[in-house]
């Protein structure tokens, strides 16, 4: 090892080495400030604005999906409605056509019975005209009888 006076030296005053170290650092640091600070920056710049795009574009998203949702519950709420009204008309004209069924069913049961009446009327008309038909010889015989022998017993 070389002993050197160290004495003689001033630490606090730079040599020229300390100068070129700066200059080349300095240099370096104006390379990197001028080429690649700009691209990097940029590169942020652009992601940032990405960042905002796809921040606006959910926002967006989001409300048309509300938008789109509220008109969908609209759209349900009114189909239910309509069902319910026609639900309710078909309640309704089911209840009138059974009405309509049953008054026919009743007019017609009850011409069923006129007419059913008027024919056991008739043929009940017609048969005690037969019976008595029938029955008027047999009681003129049968009278005749009787007064015959009436007759012929009293002449005993």
């Amino acid at each position: 090892m070389s002993t050197k006076n160290t004495a003689g030296e001033n630490f606090l005053l730079p040599n020229g080495t300390f100068f070129a170290e700066l200059l080349i650092f300095l240099t370096v640091l104006g390379v990197i400030w001028r080429f690649v600070v700009p691209p990097i920056h940029r590169t942020l710049a652009e992601r940032d604005e990405r960042n905002a795009k796809t921040a606006a574009d959910q926002q967006a998203a989001q409300q048309a999906r509300a938008a789109a949702e509220a008109a969908y519950q609209a759209a349900l709420e009114q189909a239910r409605a309509t069902a319910a009204g026609i639900r309710n008309q078909a309640h309704a004209e089911g209840r009138s056509i059974i009405e309509q069924r049953r008054r026919a069913a009743q007019d017609e049961s009850e011409a069923l019975v006129t007419r059913s009446v008027a024919e056991l009327r008739s043929e009940t008309d017609r048969l005690a005209a037969d019976l008595l038909a029938s029955v008027e010889p047999l009681a003129q015989t049968l009278a005749d009888r009787v007064l015959a022998e009436n007759i012929r017993v009293g002449k005993e």
